[in-house]
């Protein structure tokens, strides 16, 4: 699936590993380039809910969804539905936030 990220800082750290914002630990900014493959990777919606590990879910009260990063961290995203059926998208990447929940 497609993917854009919005967030300027989101960007930097995509494009060249650092960022003033966002300073994660080497494994954490692996699991966050991982988490862009697998969306990258994915043919529909499907494959990313369907895997347990990263926790999809819709934010409450907001458009949004999240998936998990690890533990700590949580990418957050709208999606842009190319279909009727909501099952092929744009991933628009908004934030990489911290989270406490799990």
């Amino acid at each position: 699936m497609e993917f854009e990220i919005e967030n300027k800082e989101l960007l930097k750290l995509y494009k060249t590993g650092k960022s003033r914002k966002y300073r994660l630990q080497p494994a954490v900014l692996e699991k966050f380039f991982m988490r862009i493959q697998q969306i990258e990777a994915a043919l529909t919606i499907y494959d990313i809910w369907n895997n347990p590990s990263l926790n999809f879910e819709s934010l409450k009260g907001t458009n949004r969804y999240s998936i998990r990063v690890d533990r700590k961290y949580r990418l957050e995203f709208e999606i842009d539905w190319h279909n009727e059926e909501s099952t092929i998208g744009k991933f628009i990447i908004k934030e990489l936030s911290k989270h406490y929940g799990d």
